[in-house]
């Protein structure tokens, strides 16, 4: 049995935690598309050696937002959170490894905030019935 802290159950804290990930998620889509940069990012994506760059720009973006609005909701979370998870782990890879660990301060762009989400997707994927 879930405990109930002063004003929130941990089941409706946890709804809560994946509808903010999920959010931060889809604001990266919504961003590169309202932004008009999802072709340049495809030209990133050729450069470090993808042949369709620009195709897989556009499908990580519309599922950046798409997968995100249906992991809100919670459904398909455990598999949507399997793909952002995979994503997460190119773009420490190709981008943020690089640069360190710390994403502001001592270092810049580093890995600590795709950790952070992979963990945070982790969980939301082990909690997640479907």
């Amino acid at each position: 049995m879930m405990k109930k802290f002063p004003f929130i159950t941990a089941t409706q804290a946890f709804v809560i935690f994946r509808i903010a990930v999920s959010g931060l998620l889809m604001a990266h889509g919504i961003m590169r598309m309202t932004a008009g940069t999802v072709n340049g990012f495809g030209e990133f994506l050729n450069s470090k050696g993808f042949i369709i760059g620009t195709a897989i720009a556009w499908f990580l973006t519309l599922f950046e937002i798409a997968g995100g609005l249906l992991m809100a909701s919670g459904y398909f979370a455990k598999w949507i959170a399997a793909v952002f998870i995979i994503e997460h782990c190119f773009g420490i890879i190709l981008v943020h490894a690089p640069n360190g660990w710390f994403v502001v301060g001592h270092q810049s762009g580093g890995v600590e905030f795709s950790v952070l989400l992979i963990f945070s997707l982790l969980l939301i994927a082990a909690s997640s019935k479907k």
